[in-house]
């Protein structure tokens, strides 16, 4: 093969595929023996603001998720333009026969979108066909946003892993192979910065392409990487061929393989919704319990604008007070995803924090210090104390507490805590009760707070994980990473450029397969 053949894991705009029999059609909708599609060799184209009865004990309403992934080009305008790029590239093979201008990162970034591998024209004595083809139904039945380039040495490394990353415009993981070097980079959301330098670290001394890209994806996909594979890869297959009778047959063969991957990855993204809506089911039970204890505090305080006594700064405080309760029931009734809980936990945290103010006034006590709410059970309402305590099986770390749960402790006895229900007639303490409780905790004790508190309990040791962010939310302090988008959303230049910006030390790659600093996009390899 010359270095002017070129090939990638899908049919696209810049490939054209061989003419296949019904029999060469494989599991993945492409051909057995040419799904990785080689050019030029014989191949054809194709009266009161507060009325006391507003305090009720409060049910919510759930949203449903939708959403959808990008949609890949359409099979006819690549039919159409194939020619077009063929002659083209036949025009760059004339004029320079000995050497290849370094493709266009537009390019790249285009096929990956319909399929995860792309291998360069100038580097096509890297990684055969066949090895590519099965790299590339790794990645895809795996059902994970991982992205692989083969580059030539000499490809322009300015910028290259953000570049791509915008060019792509799909969140996930990206690898290049660049001559004998490697690198990787991936959003935040996806993978942690630290994940992705060990990956690359572990393959450094792995060999040839082929041997150094698949032990590279094996231990990713045993890294767990957040999301799915963008949908567009399951619409990309398709080819063209002479015989019209055999086009037909062998489409619709490539047509139901399609079509199976697609639902394939459909139903990993269902199933994801569906963890989605389970953990926002549980996160409803919590929170409808601490909304109603919330009404029935201020129930209890019996407090009247108007009475004996009553100033403007009591006023203020129960109206904010109020004020809270609502929000803390429209937020849950407005809540689709497990992140936007937190929402409500903060309004119900800065409302029992105004009860407490307007408590101190009616009883002629200091106004209490603005603290976190009591660790054990945030109904308790703001903190007075931070003591030492060491869960079962844990390690010893300050938490806040309540007055009432303080002198517990002092006393020797269990504080009182927080118990949710983790299965019919099982209740367990909510940091040791799953992973959907983070949202509800986020929300009374802030992103800065947290990871202390949590650490070393089921809690804490899940939201570590860089794949939490993308189910239940980011934005707890050191726990996880990234947001708003998940491996294998279209989000165009919507990342966080610190994950992908930056050049590769003005082409310096260090030499050995190493760029220097895997899992960051910015600073040079």
């Amino acid at each position: 093969m010359s270095a002017g053949d070129a090939y990638v894991t899908r049919c696209r705009p810049v490939t054209v595929c061989h003419p296949v029999s019904p029999g060469d059609i494989g599991r993945r909708g492409r051909p057995r023996s040419a799904g990785v599609a080689l050019v030029g060799e014989g191949a054809e184209p194709s009266g009161s603001r507060f009325p006391a009865d507003r305090i009720v004990p409060f049910r919510g309403d759930r949203g449903s998720f939708e959403g959808m992934k990008g949609a890949s080009v359409p099979r006819l305008i690549r039919l159409l333009i194939a020619p077009l790029v063929m002659a083209a590239m036949a025009v760059l093979w004339v004029g320079a026969p000995g050497a290849l201008a370094a493709t266009d990162i537009s390019t790249v970034a285009e096929s990956l979108r319909e399929g995860p591998v792309y291998v360069d024209p100038a580097a096509t004595d890297q990684l055969a066909s066949s090895d590519a083809e099965a790299l590339a139904d790794k990645i895809e039945d795996a059902d994970e946003p991982i992205f692989v380039a083969v580059l030539p040495a000499g490809y322009p490394t300015q910028d290259l892993f953000r570049n791509l990353r915008t060019e792509t415009g799909v969140t996930g993981l990206y690898a290049i192979r660049l001559g004998d070097r490697f690198d990787a980079r991936a959003d935040s959301s996806v993978l942690s910065k630290q994940t992705v330098a060990n990956l690359v670290t572990a393959v450094r001394g792995a060999g040839d392409a082929k041997a150094q890209l698949n032990d590279f994806v094996d231990d990713a996909l045993r890294s767990n990487p957040a999301g799915s594979a963008p949908s567009s890869w399951s619409d990309g297959s398709g080819g063209a061929g002479v015989d019209a009778g055999a086009l037909a047959v062998a489409g619709a063969v490539v047509a139901a393989g399609g079509v199976s991957a697609y639902a394939l990855a459909r139903r990993n993204r269902r199933r994801k919704e569906e963890e989605r809506r389970e953990a926002l089911r549980k996160l409803q039970v919590v929170v409808d319990e601490d909304i109603t204890a919330f009404g029935e505090e201020l129930d209890r305080l019996d407090f009247h604008p108007a009475e004996a006594g009553a100033d403007d700064a009591m006023r203020a405080d129960y109206e904010r007070a109020l004020d809270a309760y609502e929000e803390a029931k429209s937020y849950m009734a407005a809540a689709t995803r497990p992140e936007e809980v937190r929402a409500v936990t903060q309004a119900l945290e800065d409302g029992r924090f105004s009860l407490a103010q307007l408590a101190a006034r009616r009883e002629g006590r200091p106004l209490p210090e603005r603290r976190p709410p009591c660790f054990f059970d945030p109904r308790h309402g703001p903190s007075v104390a931070d003591v030492l305590w060491t869960p079962a099986l844990g390690a010893e770390r300050e938490v806040p507490v309540c007055a009432a749960d303080r002198a517990r402790l002092a006393d020797g006895r269990d504080p009182m805590i927080r118990e949710v229900e983790t299965a019919p007639g099982n209740r367990r303490p909510y940091w040791d009760a799953g992973p959907a409780y983070g949202p509800w905790a986020g929300g009374y004790f802030g992103g800065g707070l947290l990871p202390g508190l949590l650490v070393g309990t089921m809690l804490g040791s899940m939201m570590a994980t860089p794949s939490y962010a993308a189910t239940y939310g980011a934005g707890y302090g050191d726990f996880g990473a990234g947001a708003g988008y998940e491996g294998g959303d279209v989000s165009g230049a919507d990342f966080d450029t610190d994950d992908f910006g930056g050049g590769f030390g003005g082409g310096d790659f260090g030499g050995g397969g190493d760029f220097g600093g895997g899992g960051d996009f910015s600073g040079g390899f």
